[in-house]
């Protein structure tokens, strides 16, 4: 009998390696500070802060302003302007070995022994980090590599700046991320039994998505957005077995143009698919939860070309299982693809996204410094004929405004995220969000 899982397991996705920056190795100042920084955020600052509930995102905001050019003096000041809402180690309630490590997974109050039981493994490795990775991120019957997009993608999202900064404190970081993010979401792609052929398959995501919009069968799910709405949605038989449904519906046939069709959806989901709040002033507020589909694709695209083939498609299914709960759970925003084709660029090009992203008003917001340099290194990978990559840049860096998308549970990050855009925006002069 055909096995579809073998039939995923065994294709590859071959695109060319990202751009690295030997960050540990380059001598000039900006990659020094950069190297400092993050070990000074690694030495200083959890992991997980805010009652367990918070990422530090410090390794994303410092990786992409440095990759966009940001000189030193930059990155230290997004490094005083993150480090005011982390916090310091505290201990865990025991430490971590090679016989049990796996026993804590999913414990968030074990992050330090996490990082210590790592940190003593790559000593174990040789201080090869690589390796390091391949054991305890690849290997095993359930390897961690299939539950990365727990946590809101932040330990895949880690992982991808690791490879690019080459940085082994950062690595380190994710495989910490991924232990105490750890969830029940794995089993759908470490047990065979969740893929199978659906009714209705199609090579297209945007088209699975349309349906989805329509599916009535999500009409119940809740009369408000939030990331709480993810487990109700698991929990309800038939909304789950529709998930799945629409999970196995994505027939993949040419897995390179396929993976580049996802990256133009999670664009989409970002920046033409949100419920228009604004201001006089006419920013807008960005899905916190969409931003998350982007850069964790972004993480995708970088981790493709450096991981074995077997798990390319298992990688990218997860990201489209995690794009579908959190679509979903979002209350399935109509995407108007029109509003980034019908931009108009004036002249503005990546030199004036690069901008926004360094000197704009929301330089100090991670989020919105990633899902930027999202854009523009999709642009990259793919080319940008039609400027579709370069008309959503400019649209979100000229209109945003904040994050929305937050629900009744939520409040409290909701203040978290955008305070520093409220402050930013009274320095600025610009009106206050509506």
């Amino acid at each position: 009998m055909f096995n579809l899982w073998s039939a995923f397991t065994g294709s590859s996705i071959r695109l060319p390696k990202p751009g690295i920056h030997q960050i540990e190795e380059r001598p000039e100042k900006r990659a020094r500070t950069l190297k400092h920084l993050l070990k000074a955020n690694h030495t200083n600052h959890s992991v997980i802060y805010n009652e367990l509930r918070f990422h530090n995102h410090t390794p994303h905001i410092l990786g992409s302003a440095y990759i966009l050019g940001a000189e030193s003096e930059e990155l230290n000041e997004l490094y005083e302007a993150e480090g005011k809402h982390l916090e310091p180690w505290s201990d865990s309630p025991g430490e971590i070995s090679k016989h049990d490590w796996r026993e804590y997974l999913g414990k968030r109050d074990y992050q330090r022994a996490y990082i210590d039981f790592f940190e003593d493994q790559l000593v174990e490795h040789n201080y090869d980090w690589q390796a390091l990775l391949s054991t305890y991120l690849l290997q095993g019957k359930e390897p961690l590599i299939n539950n990365m997009v727990a946590g809101l993608g932040h330990p895949l999202i880690h992982l991808g700046y690791a490879e690019e900064l080459s940085s082994r404190t950062v690595a380190i970081e994710s495989l910490a991320l991924g232990a105490c993010f750890y969830n029940e979401w794995h089993v759908y792609l470490d047990d065979p039994k969740y893929t199978k052929p659906a009714p209705n398959p199609t090579d297209s995501l945007f088209t699975i998505l349309d349906r989805v919009g329509h599916d009535s069968r999500f009409n119940k799910l809740a009369d408000h957005q939030g990331s709480d709405n993810i487990d109700t949605l698991l929990k309800d038989p038939e909304m789950s077995s529709a998930v799945l449904e629409y999970w196995n519906s994505w027939q993949i046939k040419d897995p390179r143009k396929q993976f580049a069709e996802s990256q133009k959806l999670a664009v989409a989901i970002v920046v033409a698919g949100q419920t228009p709040h604004k201001d006089s002033s006419d920013h807008k507020l960005y899905d916190f939860f969409g931003v998350h589909l982007l850069t964790t694709s972004h993480a995708v695209r970088v981790l493709l070309p450096l991981l074995p083939p077997k798990h390319h498609i298992p990688l990218v299914r997860q990201w489209w299982l995690f794009t579908l709960l959190v679509y979903i759970s979002q209350l399935r925003p109509k995407i108007n693809i029109d509003t980034i084709k019908l931009v108009e660029l004036d002249g503005r090009d990546w030199s004036y996204v690069t901008e926004k992203a360094l000197k704009g008003d929301y330089r100090t917001d991670a989020h919105y410094v990633k899902a930027l340099r999202s854009m523009h290194e999709a642009s990259k990978t793919w080319g940008d004929g039609n400027q579709y990559y370069l008309k959503a840049a400019v649209k979100m860096a000229e209109e945003f405004g904040g994050w929305g998308g937050f629900g009744p549970a939520e409040a409290e990050m909701n203040e978290h995220e955008n305070s520093g855009v409220r402050s930013q925006r009274r320095h600025s002069g610009v009106g206050n969000l509506a």
